[in-house]
């Protein structure tokens, strides 16, 4: 079950910059990171919108990788939210056990499912409020479904992104929704959402929250972040 849409807003240029020196490191940092990571894609499986709605909830404090080995029974025995809305819950927990939480995370997607059904004829909305509005679903999730599936200009505020961009000087805020607001008046929205995912991606693999490896790090430069590693 191999990821098939396509994010349709990718670019490698960034066309204006943010206020002040912010906005141009941050597009010296994309500019750098898209030479490492030129097609970063979500690692989550999914072949459609509500594939990808159904696995960003369960991932949920859990690994892609774990989900990735969940989902494709899930699916199958689920296709649609027509299926998973009716579905008894003791039935979705059974297959979605070794993703933890998975009492809350089996009521989320069948109470998703039902408002799609309700409220949506049975089809993932594009837009990021209309899917914010969906039970178990936040803003994060509403940017991943938007952004990888329709399109959208989207900002993906997870761990990885947070850290980094923290780390950057890009946004000292906590709350995600305000981290959100800041690197969207920095970020162009042309290639909102392919900087979320370089970000993510030097988080995951360089950039990491204990370690961070910074002698081997392609944007040690324009890092003001005072604890580096030597």
């Amino acid at each position: 079950m191999a990821s098939t849409l396509k994010n349709e807003n990718k670019e490698n240029t960034i066309e204006q910059s943010g206020p002040g020196d912010l906005g141009k490191r941050a597009g010296e940092v994309y500019k750098i990171l898209t030479k490492k990571y030129p097609s970063p894609k979500s690692l989550l499986d999914y072949s459609n919108p509500f594939e990808l709605l159904v696995a960003t909830i369960l991932a949920a404090q859990c690994t892609d990788e774990r989900v990735n080995k969940v989902t494709p029974d899930l699916f199958k025995r689920f296709p649609g939210p027509e299926q998973l809305a009716k579905a008894g819950l003791e039935e979705i927990e059974a297959i979605i056990r070794s993703t933890g939480f998975f009492h809350q995370k089996a009521k989320s997607i069948r109470k998703t499912s039902q408002a799609l059904v309700d409220s949506f004829h049975g089809v993932v909305p594009q837009s990021i409020d209309d899917l914010a509005s969906l039970p178990g679903v936040g803003r994060k999730t509403a940017n991943v479904v938007a952004g990888n599936c329709f399109g959208i200009p989207a900002i993906m505020v997870d761990t990885h992104f947070k850290r980094v961009v923290g780390r950057l000087g890009l946004s000292t805020a906590q709350l995600p929704d305000k981290i959100e607001s800041e690197i969207r008046d920095l970020v162009p929205e042309n290639i909102q959402t392919n900087f979320t995912m370089v970000i993510n991606f030097h988080g995951r693999y360089c950039c990491k929250a204990r370690k961070p490896l910074c002698p081997g790090c392609d944007i040690r430069g324009l890092c003001p972040y005072p604890d580096k590693t030597l």
